[in-house]
């Protein structure tokens, strides 16, 4: 390539550097890396269609990476699918017994993400006076309290029975959420339902719905409607990848 091009895109990358740096405190982390990844991708395709008379390596190399890229986008549109769909969720099928996934706790006051799972959670459980819920998550870092006990504070704060509410305060991931709350299920009645509810981002459903089929039980998503559509491109993408890291390697 001439230097000019090289220059042009060194400058793109300072810039998306410098503009992009405030963003991941935000929350579009994902988004960032993205941006760079497909820049690195132009920049490949450019370097590599330029050099390809000079040699068969550089030739195959092109042949490879268009191949590679296009049974990517094949791969993340198909997901992406599979992502939506699950996100409308069933909210007609009864649930005797919910859970709502953990997110961030800023000190003791839910994030957005967490402030919209509860706003799902108290919608449903105002209109299922009989569902028990079963609200899951530990403490982490910059949380003062656990985010079991930053949901149950705020449901019961709403008028939601605390006898309702259960506590399941250990789960650091979505499998120990969902894992953790049937143990708790199972230890309070003495015995595991066959069926559950799960309260999650919309985004989230599809993966959660799939770690609880592998602990032998069947699922409804109860979609929470992530407020902000530039948060829900960026979560949505970052969940088509740890759909395929699930997918690969079974976490």
């Amino acid at each position: 390539m001439k230097k000019k091009e090289w220059l042009v895109f060194a400058v793109l990358a300072l810039v998306l550097a410098v503009i992009g740096y405030p963003f991941i405190s935000f929350g579009y982390g994902f988004s960032v890396m993205v941006l760079f990844g497909i820049l690195a991708l132009v920049f490949l395709f450019r370097l590599c269609w330029q050099n390809r008379r000079k040699s068969k390596w550089i030739r195959g190399c092109l042949i490879i990476l268009s191949v590679c890229t296009g049974l990517g986008l094949l791969a993340a549109l198909f997901t992406g699918f599979l992502i939506a769909r699950a996100g409308f969720g069933d909210l007609k099928t009864e649930c005797s017994y919910v859970v709502v996934l953990g997110a961030g706790v800023n000190g003791t006051a839910p994030s957005l993400s967490l402030r919209e799972r509860l706003d799902a959670a108290y919608n449903y459980l105002s209109s299922h006076p009989d569902s028990i819920c079963i609200v899951s998550g530990g403490q982490g870092g910059g949380e003062d309290i656990s985010e079991a006990e930053c949901m149950y504070r705020d449901l019961t704060a709403r008028g939601i029975s605390p006898d309702r509410v259960w506590k399941e305060d250990q789960a650091t991931n979505t499998r120990e959420n969902l894992s953790f709350s049937l143990a708790l299920i199972q230890e309070r009645t003495g015995k595991a339902p066959d069926h559950i509810g799960v309260v999650s981002s919309e985004y989230h459903l599809y993966r959660a719905v799939k770690f609880a089929q592998e602990l032998g039980i069947t699922a409804s998503g109860i979609p929470a409607r992530t407020t902000w559509l530039s948060l829900r491109v960026n979560y949505f993408l970052r969940e088509i990848a740890a759909v395929w890291f699930y997918t690969l390697f079974g976490r």
